[in-house]
């Protein structure tokens, strides 16, 4: 039985920066090589980075693309690695854009894989299933391939997949067990939500048993605009056995050794593991793919006397999953963009309390800066706490009273009740904006997503930014987000913005609870509404209060108009606002009327 020691190189990529992603492929095949690896396979389009939205429309990025994935497979034949075998992602091009009356049915765009060796493309494969749903729009931007290669190489018959391929039964899976391939390489950007990894060893078993092989799962690690990938990427036989699965969100190779049966063609007997009964494996779709075949006459690097065991790493609790996807985030956002440094309105509040401890551990405190900006509503102790957190991150701090603004514009102006709080907000959006403009700092807005939901915020005022790290982080989740981070290593937030009763502070004695429902009963509502799509009837019968219902869904169906033009950041939910969630502005549709 051959054995090929295998490499999955769980990296990020940055979108458009197709040389730089292309030399961190060659920097981590030579790790690759240097470990003893014979093949190496990297992310769904490595080379582009994910997802590229309407650049892939621009012929001279699609060419580019194509151009680079030529040029890498030179340049790793100049490197001493010619003889490793890699895989990476990239995007391909058989036909103009489906966007004119110049496309060709089933030509156009192609979200591709290909296998590079002895310094040429010697395999291509084409993704089968396009994603439609969710953040996705692959409909939109590609063709489907309708067929499988399988490039035999160190006498293993390897099957190229892409990402959407392993979340749908049928297809390429199942031509790979007719094919008779010892593994299926499966290339990923699949977006992070909470406990997406609890999934994901399920389906991928599932689909080592419909292919009847062994499958080689590797993940993104990183963050595009609002998606954050974590990796967790994995090793999985026929029988559903997980032999190696690497952590997540870190960058890292996972290298294991891995027996596989020596190619012969034959036919792969479907396998019954825990994760699928085997009356549904004996009732998977054939969709008789085509099956394309390479052969790699070359052999294999040649193998270390050493055993490579890839390990497999322990999964981490829920809120430090969260975290570690909030600091990606900013993280990836703040660098990938060029921004020098943060800046924000700490109130002494839990939500900017939380804000300014992730923008800590992302960008560490040197590149943090945060503003007080008290009213003659903000207490003493809210005041108090902000500066204690100051001295406890070591972040940059300062103090700008509004006040004296905020009687200036009323001298000149008659306003009074709720336009006079959001005149305070407004104030405050203007000084962070200020200071952006004169600094040089990015904005970070701190509302969270139960706040988003029911707009309760003040347009160009508290909303103001350019990114959020807690637009997908529910206010009873942003609770336990402060409670844990205290738990690991020095404290960074005072206890009592965790303790103190939410407010906003801009009228006396004002508390969250005054204008919404407590936290711990909204925050269901809204997870049934916006993340489940649950209608009025359902959410009743879930043993929500029949009038609490009503008065959610009407603040959250009004406050669309808000949230289309709120600040980007993080999706950690199943659906998250934005490009996960698209409903019209203008919509009298109403549950239950």
């Amino acid at each position: 039985m051959p054995t090929l020691r295998i490499a999955l190189a769980q990296v990020n990529s940055t979108v458009g920066e197709i040389a730089g992603n292309a030399a961190a492929v060659r920097r981590w095949s030579r790790l690759a090589a240097d470990a003893g690896a014979q093949v190496v396979a990297f992310p769904e389009m490595m080379l582009t980075g994910y997802p590229i939205e309407d650049l892939v429309f621009r012929d001279s990025f699609v060419n580019s693309s194509i151009s680079a994935t030529s040029s890498l497979a030179a340049d790793l034949a100049a490197d001493g690695l010619g003889d490793l075998a890699v895989v990476v992602g990239y995007v391909d091009a058989d036909g103009p854009a489906a966007t004119s009356s110049e496309a060709t049915p089933g030509r156009g765009r192609r979200d591709a894989s290909a296998l590079l060796h002895g310094g040429q493309v010697r395999a291509k494969y084409y993704k089968h299933h396009l994603p439609n749903y969710g953040v996705f729009d692959e409909d939109r931007y590609f063709e489907p391939g309708r067929s499988l290669t399988v490039v035999r190489f160190g006498g293993v018959d390897i099957a190229l997949t892409v990402c959407e391929d392993i979340w749908q039964a049928g297809g390429p899976f199942t031509a790979a067990r007719r094919a008779g391939a010892g593994l299926v390489l499966n290339i990923n950007a699949s977006p992070y939500e909470l406990n997406k990894d609890d999934v994901r060893l399920p389906l991928v078993m599932r689909r080592a048993a419909e292919a009847g092989a062994t499958v080689a799962y590797v993940n993104a690690v990183g963050a595009q605009d609002e998606l954050v990938f974590d990796g967790d990427s994995m090793i999985v036989t026929a029988g559903g056995e997980l032999l190696a699965r690497a952590g997540q969100f870190t960058e890292e190779l996972l290298i294991h050794d891995l027996p596989l049966p020596a190619a012969d063609a034959t036919p792969n007997k479907a396998e019954k593991t825990d994760a699928e009964p085997l009356p549904i494996v004996e009732q998977w779709i054939d969709d008789e793919m085509e099956i394309e075949r390479v052969v790699l006459d070359a052999s294999p690097r040649p193998a270390h006397r050493d055993k490579k065991d890839g390990g497999i790493a322990e999964r981490i609790v829920d809120e430090a999953e969260v975290w570690s996807a909030l600091v990606l985030g900013l993280r990836d956002y703040v660098n990938k963009n060029g921004f020098r440094s943060v800046i924000f309105g700490l109130s002494g509040g839990i939500d900017s309390a939380v804000v300014a401890a992730i923008a800590v551990d992302a960008l560490g405190p040197d590149r943090v800066f945060a503003v007080s900006m008290p009213s003659s509503h903000s207490s003493a102790g809210s005041r108090d706490d902000a500066a204690d957190l100051a001295k406890r991150t070591g972040i940059d701090y300062r103090a700008e009273a509004i006040q004296p603004m905020v009687d200036a514009f009323l001298a000149n102006m008659a306003l009074a009740g709720l336009a006079v709080e959001n005149l305070q907000a407004r104030v405050r959006g203007v000084i962070l904006m200020a200071l952006s403009n004169q600094e040089g700092h990015l904005v970070l807005t701190t509302g969270n997503k139960s706040e988003l939901a029911v707009g309760y915020s003040t347009l160009y005022g508290d909303s103001v930014g350019g990114f959020n790290p807690l637009k997908d982080v529910p206010k009873t989740m942003v609770y336990r987000l402060a409670r844990w981070r205290n738990t690991q290593g020095e404290p960074p937030i005072p206890e009592n913005s965790i303790t103190k009763p939410p407010s906003a502070e801009l009228r006396p004695d004002q508390k969250d609870s005054d204008s919404l429902p407590e936290y711990d009963l909204l925050d269901p509502i809204i997870k049934g509404y916006v993340d489940h799509d649950l209608g009025r009837a359902q959410l009743i019968a879930a043993g929500n209060d029949p009038a609490l219902v009503d008065r959610v869904l009407r603040m959250v169906d009004l406050a669309e108009y808000k949230r289309r033009q709120s600040a980007p950041g993080p999706k950690i939910s199943g659906k998250a606002f934005g490009r996960d969630r698209r409903l019209p502005i203008t919509n009298r549709f109403r549950e239950g009327l």
